[in-house]
């Protein structure tokens, strides 16, 4: 997997201290984090963009939560520091769902990611970068550097903690963790607890990345580009994607073509192989393979009910307005699993008809505008 044969990939497509910032602004923690498997982090940073102006008493803030290999660019074009455009660019801005002309908007990248945010990419305090030994983070860690961040912003509440898939993981634990801290709640396609299935997709994934020759056990990062976990962070790229749609739209889309004018009888590629390449070629060079390890070890960890009695006693503890929302064709988060949720905190579960599966959080921007009007409404 290379740029046209010619240039070797990176070994990391983590955001590094040099690289042009963009629209990233940071905040570093107060102190060491304890973290709930024991243990802790001396300090922390966070990366985090915003948009529209906080309101003098801090009650027009949205919190915004990435899933997997997302980041804090949820709106806005491509340019230097940001080699994609916004993922939500259709919901966050003045005049849409999220309206940037009254609401004050907030996404940080989460903490064990790689664009900007404390994780195996990024350097301990004495400048030695982390790799191996970066510890495991949990979504409540996770939430706890949130909390941080929004005290440093002087927001005590949350007007709504909005989130879809590892992002929804993070916003339901908000609304657990600190019920007094968030005034509404969107949880898309997401679960209070990660399932057998679930942790089994992701199992093969870690396999991936963990058993390529160029990973060297997490510590790989002063490697010459071309000598990284890329091909391994790609099988594992491969597997997720597959999930993320549905088997009804890559059999309308695909079916059996082959890839242009390759013969599968001769070797050659299908169509949805060549489809899965280049997602996998895309995320290797904007992501860490490190990052995909801890974040996937966050999201199978993921369980609101842990020490609070079970999940329906975590979830009685929801003050907030509530939307819980899951996709009829999503195979890797069921939609009983927001039916669950929904239950769980006294509401109903909005249904999103798509036929894209997981990922239609991300492209069904008119059903997901509507179910952020409602919450906010």
């Amino acid at each position: 997997m290379t740029d046209s044969g010619a240039f070797p990939l990176p070994v990391t497509g983590a955001w590094r201290a040099g690289d042009p910032p963009g629209r990233r602004q940071w905040f570093t923690g107060p102190g060491a984090l304890s973290l709930e498997a024991g243990g802790s982090l001396p300090s922390y940073t966070l990366a985090y963009e915003t948009w529209g102006t906080l309101n003098s008493d801090g009650s027009n803030a949205v919190l915004v939560e990435h899933a997997l290999t997302g980041d804090s660019h949820i709106a806005g074009p491509a340019e230097p520091g940001h080699p994609s455009a916004g993922w939500w660019d259709g919901l966050v801005g003045p005049g849409k769902a999220l309206d940037t002309d009254s609401l004050f908007v907030v996404a940080p990248n989460v903490l064990g990611g790689c664009q900007g945010s404390t994780g195996p990419s990024s350097p301990d305090p004495d400048g030695r970068i982390y790799g191996s030994r970066f510890p495991s983070v949990t979504v409540r860690d996770q939430v706890a550097t949130e909390a941080a961040l929004a005290d440093a912003l002087g927001i005590e509440r949350w007007a709504a903690v909005v989130g879809g898939s590892m992002g929804g993981m993070r916003a339901l634990e908000w609304a657990v963790t600190l019920p007094d801290r968030v005034a509404s709640v969107l949880v898309l396609a997401s679960t209070a607890r990660a399932s057998a299935e679930q942790i089994a997709w992701a199992a093969p994934q870690l396999h991936a990345i963990r058993s390529d020759p160029g990973w060297h056990g997490g510590d790989y990062y002063s490697l010459l580009p071309g000598e990284g976990p890329h091909r391994g962070l790609g099988v594992a790229r491969r597997i997720a994607h597959v999930t993320y749609r549905s088997e009804p739209e890559l059999a309308q889309r695909f079916g059996r073509k082959p890839q242009g004018s390759e013969d599968p009888l001769r070797r050659g590629r299908f169509a949805v192989e060549s489809y899965l390449d280049h997602h996998a070629d895309k995320l290797v060079r904007r992501f860490d393979a490190g990052s995909y390890v801890v974040l996937t070890e966050s999201m199978n960890t993921h369980d609101v009910g842990r020490d609070r009695g079970g999940v329906a006693s975590a979830l009685s503890r929801v003050r907030a307005r509530t939307v819980v929302a899951g996709v009829d064709s999503d195979r890797l988060y069921p939609l009983y699993q927001s039916v669950e949720i929904a239950e769980g905190v006294g509401g109903e579960t909005a249904v999103v008809s798509s036929p894209y599966g997981h990922d239609s959080f991300l492209i069904e921007t008119g059903q997901i505008a509507a179910l952020a009007k409602s919450l906010l409404g």
